[in-house]
Formats: C-alpha cells, structure tokens, sequence
C-alpha cells in the first residue's frame, strides 16, 4: 500500500511528496508479475538496476511492491552465490555473473531495514546477501580491486565503488544478525586502499562520467580528497541547465547520472549545487510521474524544439528510483526524508573499513579515512 503523502521524501521547490509517489507509481507500472522490475517494461532486468528499483518503491511509499522486489531476487540465484547479469521475462539472457550486480543485494537490505524495521524480512534473505557478498570477494585481486566477472581479469572503477558501499551495508546486516563477516572487513580494507590510491590500476573507462563520481557516492573518496575529484572533471561533464553527460563523447545529458551525482556532492556537504542538479533534471520529468533516461542537445539531429530530443525514447524504472534516491538524500536537509536517506551518504552504514594495503607495497595505514 502506498504511503501517505505526507511521509514521503520531498524538496521543498523541486519536488513535492504528491510528485515523488507519482515517480514511485512510474516504477510499479512497468514491475511483472512475478516482482521483477526491468529497465523498460518487457526489457530486461539486472540485480543492480532491479534492487535501485525496489529502492525507489519503498522510499517511494510503495512497501508491497518492494518486498514482492526483494523476494524475486533470491530465485535467480545461482549455488555459488552469483546472478546472471541480464533477465528477460524470468529467463536468463546473458549468464555472465558480474561482482557489482550481485554485491548490490546488501545496500537494498539494509535500506529496507533503515526505513521498515522489519528483522524478520532481514533475515529471510540474509542468506540471500551472505552468498552473493561471499562470492565477490573470492573475486578481488592483488592490487584489492574487484574483477568485473571471474572471466574478464579487470575491475572496474564505478562498480567497484559500488561494491565497496555494499561491503558496508553487508558489515551492517551480518552486525544486525550477529553473524560477522570479518573477511568482508578485510577486503573493504584492500578494495577502499584501491580506490583512494590505485584507481590507475582500474579499466580505464574515464570517458563515462560513473567513472569520475563513483568513488564519491560509493564513499571510499572523501574529505577534500572527494571535492578535489569532483572538481577536477566537472566542466568536462555538467552541462549547465540541463544535468550531467553520460559521456564526454556525446552531447548527452542523462538523469540517472545527474541524480547520482547530485548525492555525490550530498555526500560531500555541498548542498547547494546538489539541489541545483535536482532542479535541472525535472526537464526529463513526464507529466505521468516517469522519467524520460536522457536528452539529446546541440546535435544537428536533435534540435532542441524536437520532442525527439528525448532520447532514448523511454521512461526508464533506474532514472525514476535515482530521481526518489536524489530527493529522500536531499530532503534530509528539510525534515523530509525517509530513515533511509543516509543509505548513499553512509551515515547509516556500518564504519568505514580500516585501511590495508600490505600487497601493493604502500605503508600501511590503520586509519580510517577522515569524512565519514
């Protein structure tokens, strides 16, 4: 059942609570049946996007459709802890297990802890998230990143940045059913070492903007360290009145990644151009509630006066969930906001992890990092 109005996550001058249930009702239109929620409705669906999705609907107001969500993911689960990396309709599409989408199970749970209470919820799919964090970790190498799949030998700076948020709330989860997981501990040491030291020893996908906040929302880089990264890219991706480029190839604005950006900054106390980025984006926002994924501008294909501008011609389930995220995150700072807002921020996750680097030759350093 939907929330009231009055519950829900809003900021004041962007989005109101009666907008953001209408976003959340966006994503439960395009959910099957059988609780999965897919990028586009009769597309496919991921973990990852599925669980931000489930996300959305909860801080959203929409608690049955969540938990139908929640309970659709431990049957795609495979005996070794992993998830196939693409599902259409329940049927496997591609089966390659990637380490970020099967970490991602552990910040959805913690979220719906933070925001229900519900420990019996908890621990029906602990065992869920317990396999699947397990999983990843066999999967990090000497340097502490994360490989992308047990098949491709490089890790990936974004989804590692993920995993190492998901480290935290799986830490959170295995603390709240008292069940330690010291060897997660252990290897959101290494993998937060990796990202503040090493993020050369990554993939270098630097033309995608995930690639530049990433660390900053997953909460691995933080402090000035974090604003001095944020700023070092910035004129290269923010396009002013309009959001953030997906990449710095194409002149294209999308609303996932202005969202995730804006709680990026969020997490850096810089408020006031977080909820500048918010504001811009709504020029996505469909009458309905939805989200158009992205805006095509200054392309002698796409003019600017063309509803084909619009592109691509979707209302993707991932904007309207990060849209949901952007504003319980932003509508904290107006006594407006779920008690999940601080999922992204880490406020509400377990500590950040000591920091070891004893393979990478660099001193070691138990501190944790200032900032969080």
């Amino acid at each position: 059942m939907p929330a009231e109005a009055s519950r829900l996550p809003y900021v004041d001058g962007v989005l109101g609570p009666h907008q953001v249930a209408a976003t959340a009702r966006s994503i439960l239109s395009a959910q099957e049946g059988s609780g999965a929620i897919p990028w586009v409705p009769g597309q496919h669906a991921d973990i990852w996007n599925h669980v931000e999705a489930a996300m959305g609907l909860l801080a959203g107001g929409e608690v049955e459709a969540a938990e139908h969500a929640y309970l659709w993911v431990p049957r795609h689960q495979r005996a070794d802890g992993s998830w196939p990396a693409t599902i259409v309709r329940d049927r496997v599409e591609d089966s390659r297990g990637e380490t970020n989408m099967s970490a991602y199970f552990a910040v959805g749970l913690w979220h719906h802890w933070l925001i229900r209470g519900d420990r019996r919820f908890v621990e029906r799919l602990w065992p869920s998230v317990r396999a699947g964090l397990s999983w990843v970790v066999d999967q990090q190498v000497g340097f502490g990143g994360i490989q992308w799949t047990p098949q491709d030998e490089f890790c990936l700076l974004s989804g590692n940045s993920s995993i190492y948020q998901a480290l935290r709330a799986g830490v959170a989860l295995a603390e709240l059913v008292d069940e330690p997981q010291p060897e997660w501990e252990l290897a959101g040491g290494r993998l937060g070492h990796a990202l503040r030291e090493h993020r050369d020893l990554f993939a270098d996908k630097s033309s995608y903007s995930m690639d530049w906040y990433y660390p900053v929302l997953g909460g691995a880089v933080t402090g000035s360290a974090g604003t001095g990264l944020i700023a070092d890219r910035w004129e290269r991706f923010v396009v002013p009145g309009l959001g953030a480029r997906c990449v710095d190839t194409n002149p294209w604005v999308t609303g996932a990644e202005t969202c995730e950006l804006a709680m990026s900054l969020d997490n850096l106390g810089d408020h006031a151009r977080a909820l500048r980025l918010l504001a811009e984006m709504q020029h996505l926002r469909h009458a309905e509630g939805g989200y158009w994924t992205g805006w095509v501008y200054d392309d002698p294909d796409y003019p600017n006066d063309n509803p084909d501008a619009y592109w691509p011609e979707e209302h993707s389930t991932f904007t309207a969930a990060a849209v949901i995220l952007a504003a319980d995150a932003l509508g904290e700072w107006y006594g407006a906001a779920t008690p999940g807002s601080g999922i992204m921020r880490g406020t509400s996750l377990a500590r950040p992890f000591s920091e070891l680097a004893l393979e990478c030759g660099c001193a070691w350093d138990a501190e944790v990092p200032a900032g969080r």
